[in-house]
């Protein structure tokens, strides 16, 4: 069937997530909604960036809709999803499923109104929230974490690695920008077997100029931004943001592989 929006998933592309879909419960009735039409409709929010209320009637019924966005949200499934799809994209790739190399940064977006908590970022002039993500050599993400934009960098990344899973066992090291030096460089020295390696700009430099793997995250950023929903922040909790962080790399990582 021909797809209706631009944020539709292919066939081939859904062929890649409908076993990764949780089955029904044991009690109660048979799922009379469409997985694929519901899954459909979250793309479309994610990428257009509109109201749950205002979905089109293309789709089942928003409350529908949101019901499963909020119970995968809460149980962990959008996670799950992500992390698998990312090991499939390296394979593809010729990688190892576990990355040795990754990027680490934030990024402050202005929070609406309805947002939950948020705080001013004095450097970016930003009062929002604060997305600190780390990514492997690929740009995609291994570990986010969504906090006020008023928390430091080096906190917000002390906190990220250290919710670090198995996935990163392999790590070894991890390229970060100047924000990062100081105590956060020896912390990570002391826990953890990868280490931080700051990439500067080149003395007296003006003007854009392009930094060693630091391009990376800034390239995943960027990758985020072209989705509507995530140009600001419009959630009420954290678990949401991530969830709609995960979903935009869900959708970039299936075109990949597709």
């Amino acid at each position: 069937m021909e797809t209706t929006y631009p944020s539709e998933l292919t066939e081939e592309q859904w062929n890649h997530i409908k076993g990764l879909i949780p089955q029904r419960k044991s009690r109660g009735g048979p799922r009379t909604l469409d997985m694929k039409a519901v899954v459909n409709g979250i793309m479309y929010i994610v990428v257009g960036g509109g109201q749950w209320r205002m979905l089109p009637k293309d789709y089942p019924n928003w409350k529908s809709v949101y019901h499963y966005f909020r119970i995968w949200r809460d149980n962990g499934v959008w996670k799950d999803i992500h992390d698998r799809l990312r090991v499939l994209v390296r394979q593809k790739a010729g990688k190892h499923k576990h990355a040795t190399g990754g990027c680490l940064d934030s990024q402050s977006v202005k929070a609406s109104e309805y947002s939950g908590i948020r705080g001013f970022d004095a450097g970016k002039k930003v009062n929002g929230k604060k997305r600190h993500i780390l990514v492997d050599t690929m740009g995609l993400i291994l570990a986010l974490l969504i906090t006020s934009a008023s928390v430091q960098d080096r906190d917000g990344a002390r906190t990220l690695l250290s919710r670090l899973e198995g996935f990163c066992k392999k790590m070894r090291v991890i390229w970060v920008d100047g924000g990062y030096r100081g105590e956060l460089i020896e912390w990570v020295g002391a826990k953890f077997r990868f280490c931080l390696r700051v990439v500067l700009r080149s003395e007296g430099s003006k003007g854009f100029e392009v930094l060693p793997y630091r391009w990376i995250v800034e390239r995943t950023l960027a990758w985020l931004g072209k989705n509507r929903r995530l140009s600001k922040d419009y959630e009420r909790l954290n678990s949401s943001s991530e969830a709609m962080v995960h979903i935009a790399m869900i959708r970039l990582m299936l075109r990949r592989l597709a």
